[in-house]
């Protein structure tokens, strides 16, 4: 399953956000496959999609940075997932 990994930090934790980035490469943990990640510019927000079967390693993911970040984490759906799903709601008459 695919999820919204969204996260922001306070500007006090910049340079240890820096920091650790810089050393990890903010890898994700194993069972997580990181499928595109983008920062915002001049300041500690951004999105990433990854896809996971299970929610422990997203969860471990979020943890490994709610020191520095809050970490958000939504499930996705692709256009044609929702559509499918739309469409079964229209079907049933709701």
């Amino acid at each position: 399953m695919k999820f919204i990994v969204q996260w922001k930090g306070l500007p006090s934790a910049e340079n240890a956000v820096i920091e650790r980035f810089m050393k990890t490469g903010g890898q994700v943990p194993d069972g997580v496959n990181l499928l595109g990640r983008w920062h915002a510019i001049g300041g500690l927000r951004g999105v990433s999609i990854v896809e996971a079967d299970d929610t422990a390693k997203l969860a471990a993911m979020a943890l490994a940075w709610s020191d520095l970040l809050e970490v958000s984490v939504l499930p996705a759906l692709t256009d044609e997932e929702l559509g499918a799903a739309l469409g079964k709601h229209q079907a049933a008459g709701q």
